[in-house]
C-alpha cells in the first residue's frame, strides 16, 4: 500500500465526529493515554482547523496545511463556510495527508474532526477524505460523540437521535454512537426515564408520551411521532456510555470500537490491558461506572425530594 501502512496491511483507527462541545478533543486525549497504557501505539491526527488548543499530543495537524482563521480573514467567510472550504482543500490535497500519514506505519489512529454538523450529514468533503482513507487500507470505526445533558431534554433527545441516524447512513463507516460526560449528568437534571432507556433506545412510544404532557410539544406529537418512527424502522441507533475519567467506561467503548472497525487485540496487549484494568486507581482515573453514576444520579434526585418534602 502507497498510504497510511506497509505493504497490503491495515491500519486501524478511529474518526472523532459530533457536534460542538462534545468533547472530541477530550476524548482523544483520553483515549490516547488509555491506549499508551494497554502497549498500543496511538497516532493523533487533528483535522479540525479550528482546534487550536490541544491537549494530546498531535502527530498530523491540518493546521500545517491550512487554517480556519486565515480562510475567514482571506475569503472573505464565516467559520461555518470556512470549515467547509477548508474540508474541501483537504480533499483536493490528499497527497499531503498520505505523506504525513506514512511516517506512522504500524500505529492506530485517531482522527479528531471538526464540529460542524452539515459534515456528517449533508457535504462530502469528509465523507471523501474517510473513502480515501480506505482506500489506503484503513480500517476505520466513527466514534460519534454526543453530550449526555440531551437526555434531560426529550425533545433534544429525538433531535439527536434523528441527527445520528443521519450522520450514521451518511458516513457509510462502522459507528459507534457515545452519550458522553456521564460524570457530570447529575447536574443537568432529572432524567424521565432510566439511563438504559437513552443508551438502548428503547419504545420511543414512551417519550412521545411524556412530551406530550408539555403544552408546546403537545401540537407536535404527530410530527414526533413520525420522527420516533423513522428511528425505529432502521433500528440502528443505541449509545455507549462514557465517563472519560473511568478507565472501565473508557475500556468499553474501545472494544465496541474494535468490534466495529475489526481491531484484534494482540497477546501483550491484552496482559497490559488486565494489568491496567486490575491496578490501583490513579490520579487521573477514577471508578465510577455507569451503574455508579446512575446510582448516584438516583441518589441525588432522591435526596432533593425529600428535602423538598422536609420545607413542606
Amino acid at each position: 500500500m502507497s498510504g497510511g501502512s506497509k505493504g497490503n496491511s491495515l491500519a486501524f483507527g478511529q474518526v472523532v465526529i459530533g457536534p460542538p462541545g462534545s468533547g472530541k478533543t477530550t476524548y482523544c486525549h483520553g483515549m490516547q493515554e488509555f491506549m499508551g497504557r494497554i502497549g498500543r501505539k496511538v497516532t493523533v491526527v487533528n483535522l479540525d482547523p479550528a482546534n487550536e488548543a490541544m491537549p494530546y499530543q498531535c502527530a498530523v495537524d491540518i493546521a500545517e496545511l491550512i487554517t480556519l482563521p486565515d480562510v475567514m480573514e482571506n475569503l472573505k467567510l464565516g467559520p461555518n463556510g470556512g470549515l467547509i472550504y477548508c474540508m474541501e482543500y483537504l480533499e483536493a490535497n490528499f497527497d499531503w495527508l498520505q505523506e504525513k500519514l506514512a511516517a506512522f506505519r504500524g500505529h492506530y489512529y485517531l482522527f479528531d474532526c471538526p464540529g460542524q454538523v452539515e459534515l456528517y450529514t449533508h457535504h462530502n468533503a469528509l465523507k471523501n477524505v474517510f473513502s480515501q482513507l480506505a482506500k489506503w487500507n484503513f480500517r476505520l470505526a466513527a466514534v460519534h460523540l454526543v453530550d449526555s445533558h440531551y437526555c434531560t431534554d426529550p425533545g433534544k433527545f429525538i433531535s439527536v437521535l434523528c441527527t445520528s441516524l443521519s450522520t450514521m447512513l451518511h458516513v457509510e463507516l462502522p459507528h459507534v454512537n457515545v452519550l458522553s460526560k456521564m460524570d457530570l449528568i447529575e447536574q443537568y437534571g432529572k432524567l424521565a426515564f432510566n439511563l438504559d432507556y437513552y443508551t438502548e433506545v428503547l419504545d420511543l412510544s414512551y417519550l412521545v408520551d411524556h412530551l406530550a404532557s408539555d403544552p408546546f410539544f403537545r401540537n407536535y406529537r404527530r410530527l414526533n411521532e413520525k420522527l420516533v418512527e423513522v428511528v425505529e424502522d432502521y433500528s440502528l441507533v443505541s449509545f455507549v456510555p462514557l465517563n472519560i475519567q473511568d478507565k472501565e467506561s473508557v475500556r468499553q467503548v474501545l472494544q465496541a470500537v474494535d468490534k466495529a472497525n475489526g481491531y484484534s487485540f494482540g497477546d501483550q496487549e491484552q496482559r497490559s490491558l488486565e494489568a491496567l484494568m486490575s491496578a490501583a486507581v490513579g490520579a487521573d482515573f477514577h471508578f465510577s461506572s455507569t451503574l455508579a453514576v446512575q446510582e448516584k444520579y438516583v441518589q441525588s434526585q432522591d435526596k432533593a425530594v425529600e428535602e423538598e418534602v422536609m420545607d413542606l
